[in-house]
């Protein structure tokens, strides 16, 4: 069964990265949301089984935190798991803080770290 995750606010070299990685793991579903609209109005139309926020969203700067609050003040998309992708440690402190699940930064794209955080909602890894 092919889980589905929405990708927030990543450069297009990124985002290629970022299912690569989500792809040769999983058996993934990628959606990709550019703004903060964008992506509100995908989860609330798909339920997601993670998304994925850049710290700084590529098309216009708003800060992914700014989505992740909107996202958990919803009543629909409040249990969806978000992580943040931030190689800033405080970053990833305060979007636990409010509310999200652990993530991870893109200097980690190929640590078993990475994977193992991801597993916890998109099953488990692909193997050979």
């Amino acid at each position: 069964m092919s889980r589905k995750v929405l990708d927030v606010g990543q450069c297009n070299a990124d985002n290629s990265r970022i299912s690569d990685l989500l792809e040769r793991h999983f058996d993934v579903e990628i959606h990709r949301s550019h703004s903060h609209d964008e992506a509100i109005k995908s989860a609330l139309d798909t339920p997601f089984d993670l998304i994925l926020i850049n710290r700084i969203l590529d098309a216009d700067g708003e800060p992914g935190m700014d989505v992740l609050a909107s996202l958990k003040t919803k009543p629909s998309t409040a249990e969806m798991p978000v992580m943040i992708v931030s190689n800033y440690q405080e970053t990833q402190d305060e979007a636990v803080a409010r509310g999200a699940v652990p993530g991870f930064g893109k200097s980690e794209l190929d640590s078993q770290e990475t994977v193992a955080k991801l597993s916890l909602y998109l099953g488990e890894p692909k193997t050979g």
